[in-house]
């Protein structure tokens, strides 16, 4: 038996390949026989792999010039591209461009928006912008003062009151409280509310201006005066129905009277061309913030006799533009351009943008601006308005003649009882034209007309 441990492996060497490894036996040849290198021919796979091999070489050699090449224009270059990434990492824009991107605000805008930081300047009132200028205000010191106070010594909910002189546009007063919120109280002078009664006075004009009426022109009616059914405005044939003349019926806000004025006496057409005059469904205060006043066409008898009367919710307008209406009757039926300043002056001391009248256009004839006037006057007298211009004893509290108009309606933004009241005064050269807006969600606070009385009383005292 053979010894385990003297056994010996044969012994064996590994050829390389390309790929791969070959085993084989190492054979001694004889000393005489010369030794040959002999390496084995590759076939099939093998033949494959060195063709791939061989091609991947020649392409590496080949691109290894290009490639040093490449390399040292980027070395030349590098520093010239990356400064210039450096000049683009930060655009600043030039002025003008800067200007584009933000708008600039009308001189009414800054104006409105500086109103809250206004301080008394002699009899009038003024602020100082960013810049530094000064803006004089065409407001009237103690009426603003005395409006707003007495606005907010009441806690009235909401409550916005806009003034203007008939003759040449310049905002006598302009102000506004709300004890529920602040925010409403800036935006009140330029949003949209129901018209209310006040849309009466464009009744009247539409059939004033088709000659079909004169402020004695009486009117037949059934139902009561303040009924808002058109169902029942109707005068019977039978008789027994209620007579009264259109001034009367406009100082005492009479519905079925307008709104038979507006469906049977002046018609569709001229109503939606009166409202075109006035300014609705447009703009036509270019730099004012105003929201456009809206009045949609009647789609029946029963819907213009409604807007006739002002029953319909849909009619709205914002103060500025229901005060500008008032000052335009006033003014012999010439509406003037709003204005809230009457000049800039300059860090320098230079004046700047002083205030020019401007005429927007002429929503009535001057005839029936004067019939308008004639039956305004009787809302103070014997209308809707006595109450607050009188004393207990009937004695008027201003001794000045006034055409007024007030409105009454429920409304949802915000929710409430709206009251307005416009006037002008004195009715035969007037001076101021202001109307006043106060809304009561639940309880009674004041009225419009109260507002009014304050602010005709503050203005016209000696």
């Amino acid at each position: 038996m053979q010894d385990l441990k003297n056994l010996s492996r044969k012994n064996t060497t590994t050829g390389s390949r390309l790929f791969g490894s070959v085993k084989s036996n190492r054979r001694l040849k004889p000393a005489a026989e010369p030794l040959a290198l002999r390496l084995p021919i590759p076939t099939g796979k093998h033949l494959q792999q060195l063709k791939f091999t061989l091609l991947f070489i020649a392409i590496v050699l080949a691109l290894t010039p290009v490639c040093l090449v490449t390399f040292r224009q980027v070395k030349m270059i590098g520093p010239q591209f990356v400064a210039w990434i450096g000049t683009k990492e930060v655009v600043t824009p030039k002025p003008a461009e800067a200007a584009k991107a933000k708008p600039q605000l009308t001189l009414f805008e800054t104006a409105g928006n500086l109103l809250e930081t206004a301080e008394a300047s002699g009899t009038g009132l003024s602020a100082v912008t960013a810049e530094g200028a000064r803006l004089n205000y065409t407001l009237h010191g103690g009426l603003q003062k005395r409006v707003h106070d007495f606005l907010v010594q009441y806690q009235v909910p909401y409550a916005v009151f806009v003034a203007i002189e008939p003759a040449s546009g310049r905002i006598l007063g302009m102000t506004s409280h709300s004890s529920i919120n602040s925010g409403w109280a800036k935006e009140s002078f330029y949003g949209l509310y129901p018209m209310a009664s006040l849309f009466k006075i464009i009744t009247a004009s539409a059939a004033l201006e088709s000659k079909k009426i004169s402020p004695q022109t009486v009117v037949q009616f059934r139902g009561g005066s303040y009924s808002e059914n058109p169902r029942y405005w109707e005068a019977s044939p039978r008789g027994k129905n209620n007579r009264m003349d259109v001034s009367f019926a406009m100082g005492k806000s009479i519905n079925p009277v307008y709104g038979l004025l507006a469906c049977d006496v002046a018609g569709r057409t001229s109503i939606m061309s009166c409202l075109d005059r006035f300014g609705f469904n447009q703009n036509i205060f270019p730099g004012v913030p105003v929201k456009t006043s809206q009045a949609a066409e009647p789609e029946s008898d029963h819907a213009l006799k409604l807007m006739g009367a002002g029953l319909d919710h849909d009619v709205k307008i914002s103060p500025i533009h229901a005060a500008l209406i008032m000052s335009a009757i006033a003014n012999n039926g010439k509406m003037m351009a709003p204005s809230l300043t009457e000049n800039i002056v300059s860090v320098k001391g230079v004046e700047e943008s002083p205030f020019a009248p401007r005429e927007l256009r002429q929503l009535v004839t001057p005839e029936t601006a004067a019939s308008l006037k004639l039956m305004l006057s009787s809302t103070v007298l014997t209308g809707t308005s006595r109450k607050a211009f009188h004393d207990k004893k009937g004695r008027p509290r201003i001794d000045v003649p006034i055409a007024a108009k007030t409105g009454s309606i429920n409304g949802t933004d915000p929710k409430g009882h709206y009251t307005w009241f416009a006037a002008f005064a004195p009715i035969d050269k007037p001076r101021i034209a202001l109307v006043a807006l106060v809304i009561n969600p639940d309880r009674w606070r004041i009225k419009a007309s109260q507002v009014g009385e304050q602010a005709l009383e503050e203005f016209f005292r000696k």
